[in-house]
């Protein structure tokens, strides 16, 4: 029998708690300091409608090769929210026969841990002359405004996909019906109890160099 030969991972590189000072920069600011709220710990409010569309408009300024626009954002408040769920539990409890009830009402409570929930959907024109990879990245650019333009408003945001981004169901049910459709994230909204504190970040010189050729 031929030994396999299991190729070593890179070195991860240093993180450090990042350089915050203020540079007088309002947006810069905001950005150096920009930090994820854990969804569970959000509670109301969430954005006013006119936030909201200030945040949709924000989110849909990005980088989109061809003008395709190849996602979708979905907008969950209350009903909406319950419905996605009751779906989440039914498939937990499918999945997992032995799961206890407080297992399952945590599943059904998923979508409903901020005042709003964003579904945002990748939906990549294929085939097509723009490439597939840079349709994804646009709706991660998308995932990205929605997390700056919430927290410049003042809320707290979370970017998430978890389990139910990948299973068909979901995808049923929200109406995603492509053959190349993805969940991309399931963007939680609302307010933070308390500041988030800050986390260690990749060290600048550890992740970027100058290429000279």
């Amino acid at each position: 029998m031929t030994a396999t030969t299991i190729p070593s991972l890179p070195e991860p590189p240093p993180f450090d708690l990042p350089d915050t000072a203020p540079t007088g920069n309002k947006v810069i600011d905001h950005l150096l300091k920009r930090r994820s709220v854990v969804a569970k710990e959000m509670v109301g409010p969430g954005p006013t409608d006119d936030e909201l569309q200030t945040i949709l408009r924000v989110a849909t300024r990005v980088p989109d090769h061809g003008k395709l626009a190849p996602w979708r954002i979905q907008i969950l408040r209350g009903a909406g929210q319950r419905r996605l769920g009751d779906l989440f539990a039914r498939l937990f409890a499918a999945d997992n026969p032995t799961a206890n009830e407080k297992q399952i009402a945590f599943e059904r409570d998923r979508p409903s841990r901020a005042p709003l929930l964003l579904v945002v959907t990748s939906k990549p024109i294929i085939p097509h002359k723009i490439p597939a990879f840079e349709q994804t990245m646009s709706v991660g650019a998308v995932c990205q405004n929605i997390l700056n333009a919430a927290t410049a408003l003042g809320y707290g945001a979370q970017w998430l996909s978890e389990w139910p981004a990948f299973r068909r169901e979901v995808h049923e049910l929200l109406g995603h019906d492509g053959p190349h459709d993805q969940i991309a994230g399931f963007m939680y909204i609302g307010t933070a109890p308390n500041p988030p504190s800050e986390r260690p970040r990749p060290v600048v010189e550890g992740v970027c160099s100058e290429w000279l050729g």
